[in-house]
């Protein structure tokens, strides 16, 4: 497993906001099954060969993260901790997934500090996540980047993965408005240099990210679910008793 850069993950996943009015592209909608642990441990290596440089996921315990996805510790530290504590040591498998980048240096690096990315399944949604990841283009005229994003216009974050994806080009369609104003919108990319994976292999590449991503955002999302069909059953049960029980108290006052 390759090791993280600490400048592999960059900028602001975050500054994340919608792209600001029209339609975008790619705009496909995804299901995560939460039954798939071996999807969210692929992206969890994932996550920590190519975002954990500059985003945590400060929420999340290592162990933890472990525990339900099927990931023995010994794994865990062999392949999936990078990080030190202030010693120099490796992070213990029981610490919250930091890293080690400091708030000052991430505003001197990059203008802002990078975000945390324990909640971002849940403000943005997975459809958005799996969009976005897979909607760079290239684009000469962004300085610094040299890319956008058919989903998020004008992105600050780079392409960290354009060594799996490879590089694109947009097919555009133009539309004309009813006062005659023409605008270039984004129908689909076209390849034009390829990257070390195929397509469907990068779109399954940034499922399982997005389904790590999904968990980590509400890891008891199943036992909640559980629990709260209990509840109502409960609930149900005890509401017939509670009938019963009036209609006997009650029945020699009528």
């Amino acid at each position: 497993m390759k090791k993280l850069a600490l400048l592999g993950a960059a900028l602001l996943f975050p500054v994340l906001g919608y792209a600001a009015g029209g339609p975008t592209y790619p705009n496909d909608d995804i299901t995560v099954d939460w039954s798939d642990k071996a999807s969210m441990q692929r992206g969890a290596q994932a996550f920590m060969n190519n975002c954990m440089g500059c985003h945590s996921l400060e929420y999340s315990r290592y162990n933890r993260v472990g525990a339900d996805l099927g990931i023995p510790d010994e794994l865990m530290i062999e392949n999936l901790i990078f990080t030190t504590d202030e010693f120099g040591e490796r992070t213990k498998v029981g610490s919250l997934m930091e890293n080690n980048m400091t708030a000052e240096y991430g505003e001197q690096a990059f203008g802002i500090v990078p975000p945390d990315l324990s909640l971002v399944a849940r403000s943005r949604g997975v459809d958005w996540l799996y969009n976005f990841l897979r909607g760079y283009y290239v684009d000469e005229g962004r300085e610094g980047t040299g890319v956008n994003n058919g989903v998020f216009a004008n992105v600050g974050m780079p392409h960290i993965l354009a060594d799996l994806q490879g590089l694109q080009e947009p097919v555009y369609r133009t539309s004309t408005d009813a006062d005659g104003n023409e605008t270039k919108l984004i129908t689909g990319f076209e390849i034009v240099k390829a990257g070390q994976l195929s397509a469907a292999e990068y779109d399954q590449y940034v499922y399982d990210l997005v389904s790590f991503l999904d968990y980590v955002s509400e890891p008891y999302r199943d036992t909640r679910k559980t629990v709260g069909t209990w509840v109502l059953i409960f609930l149900f049960g005890f509401g017939i008793l509670t009938y019963l029980l009036k209609k006997e108290y009650w029945k020699d006052v009528h």
